[in-house]
């Protein structure tokens, strides 16, 4: 008997997601420049071009930061009926719309298309596999297996999240956390005055003679290296005195992050190392800047601090110790130990960016983590997820504080009754000064310049985009069945906490996120690919934003 053949739809789901996001972005004017015309099959736009013609764009009514959202894979010349149906297509019509400085951008984002298309199908292949091959399990290093899940569901923003730049299909099944390799890293001995190091390196840290490179014992000290970034390493030139190991030296699995390990013997320390790749856009470099190192320790002493102050978070929110780290004035060449805390081998840890993955069951995670400890209703274990999150996140904002701590950076933890968060990566906050100055004086110790300001805007907009958007409307607008139960839910437990906050910056959350007409909104394709940071502005290409509407406004999101 012949296997049936399985449609490839994996372009179709691409284009469609990435249509959606340049409409979201306005690239081109395709949101702020069309118009909406009726047709039998429903609404499509128009976008008049500057040669006569016009591109039509069918759409369907969306709310999740942007009125609407692309329908068809399909964008079509007016005059002539010309169906433009590949990413190709499609990215070399609007290329010609755009400024002429500008269209290099594009022909990166047909890249980054080509690589995210190649590395969907090479999911969807290897989705039995390597699913049939985990075993979910407790403790931090049970959640490897959801990080697996998650690095196989697209990004709820970004249309190619999934690809990763300049990477082959060897390199990931090697590295990637989507295929839960396990592999040994390479180390690099660098003369001990060239290294800065902070805090006390893991016990299980070899030394320069542990590598075979014995005489270096007493003058080196060794750093990590990620597999995938010798070559890169050696095309930059190594340091002088430093000695490339030829050995290798502890075993380690990939996290979500891929450029961040989990170390087999001791699966509570991870690593965060540089990585010669880039995801969520061709400027969203995987290496790892000293000072974000530096940051990452100053954000994790003010959220302590916060948390002396504010008591009844003791025992619910924790925090992965990020205060030892080392390395070499280098980006590729620094190494962050992150220390997860003790008492969670009993415990479920999932990353809340797991939670609407597809388990090995073909259920969704959060459906398998509510009937193990919510009774079979999902809408419970996230209401239990976001009453806490929302609490501590305007307890944050009251101090002047948000974190950048998207569905990547928070996992849930759970026990029968009980639901903690676990926070990492506080490397990229906003703060308002003025604000924290008053409750908290510093100074606390921030490299990035960027990460304070005089005012509540910026700290509003990481709210909204962060909190909001991605680790809550994603999931309303992701279970499409609880969609309306999951808004009213988003919108009572942060109205909820909001009037708990109170005083000036209660009013100031009502105002701008409970109240606002618009909401900002991510241009993550823009900043991050399509326009260099002088052409967007973009001080932060994370932090470069739009607008649109605002779906906890009653009846703000559709039907």
């Amino acid at each position: 008997m012949t296997a049936p053949v399985v449609p490839d739809t994996c372009e179709a789901e691409l284009l469609s997601r990435v249509l959606s996001a340049l409409l979201r972005e306005d690239v081109v004017g395709l949101r702020t420049r069309s118009a909406p015309v009726r047709r039998p099959d429903g609404t499509w736009l128009r976008l008049p071009t500057p040669d006569g013609d016009a591109l039509l764009l069918p759409v369907e009514e969306d709310g999740y930061q942007c009125e609407y959202a692309a329908r068809l894979p399909l964008l079509v010349r007016e005059t002539d009926g010309t169906g433009l149906t590949s990413y190709d297509t499609v990215l070399g019509t609007l290329r010609e719309l755009a400024e002429p400085v500008d269209r290099d951008g594009f022909d990166a984002f047909a890249e980054e298309c080509r690589q995210t298309l190649a590395t969907v199908r090479l999911h969807a292949a290897t989705r039995a596999e390597v699913l049939e091959s985990l075993a979910p399990g407790t403790g931090v290093g049970g959640s490897l297996v959801y990080d697996t899940l998650a690095a196989r569901l697209d990004h709820p923003v970004y249309p190619t999240a999934r690809g990763r730049s300049g990477l082959t299909e060897e390199q990931l099944r090697a590295y990637a956390p989507e295929f839960h390799p396990r592999f040994v890293l390479r180390w690099l001995a660098l003369p001990r005055e060239t290294v800065t190091l902070t805090g006390t390196l893991p016990e299980i840290w070899p030394t320069p003679a542990t590598l075979g490179l014995d005489g270096l014992r007493d003058t080196h000290v060794a750093l990590p290296v990620h597999p995938l970034t010798v070559a890169a390493l050696s095309a930059a030139g190594l340091p002088d005195g430093a000695v490339l190991a030829d050995g290798t030296w502890l075993d380690v699995i990939p996290t979500l992050s891929m450029r961040t390990v989990a170390t087999v013997a001791d699966p509570a320390l991870h690593l965060k190392l540089p990585l010669a790749t880039a995801t969520l856009g061709l400027r969203n470099k995987r290496t790892v800047k000293p000072g974000t190192l530096v940051d990452g320790a100053a954000g994790q002493r003010l959220l302590e601090a916060v948390i002396d102050r504010e008591p009844r978070f003791r025992d619910t929110i924790l925090h992965a110790d990020e205060t030892t780290y080392a390395h070499a004035g280098h980006e590729l060449l620094a190494v962050l130990c992150r220390r997860y805390p003790a008492g969670l081998d009993d415990a479920t840890v999932v990353p809340l960016a797991a939670l609407l993955a597809e388990a090995p069951d073909g259920r969704l995670v959060v459906e398998q983590l509510a009937d193990r400890f919510h009774g079979g209703d999902p809408l419970a274990l996230l209401d239990a997820c976001l009453t806490l999150l929302f609490d501590w996140q305007t307890t944050l904002f009251g101090y002047g504080i948000a974190l950048e701590s998207h569905q990547q950076n928070i996992s849930v933890v759970l026990r029968p009754g009980e639901v903690r968060l676990l926070f990492k990566d506080n490397d990229g906050p906003r703060i308002n000064a003025e604000r924290l100055s008053a409750l908290l004086p510093g100074p606390w110790g921030f490299d990035d310049a960027r990460i304070f300001g005089t005012d509540d805007a910026a700290v509003a907009d990481v709210f909204a985009t962060i909190t909001v958007h991605l680790c809550a409307g994603s999931y309303a607008f992701g279970l499409p069945k609880h969609r309306a139960a999951l808004l009213d839910l988003i919108r009572d437990r942060l109205s909820e906490a909001v009037d708990r906050l109170g005083g000036d910056a209660g009013a100031v959350l009502r105002a701008r996120v409970l109240d606002a007409p618009r909401l900002p909104v991510k241009t993550m394709v823009t900043a991050g690919t399509l326009l260099s940071k002088e052409r967007s502005g973009a001080a932060d290409i994370n932090k470069h934003y739009t607008t649109g509407p605002n779906y906890l406004l009653p009846g703000g999101g559709p039907a």
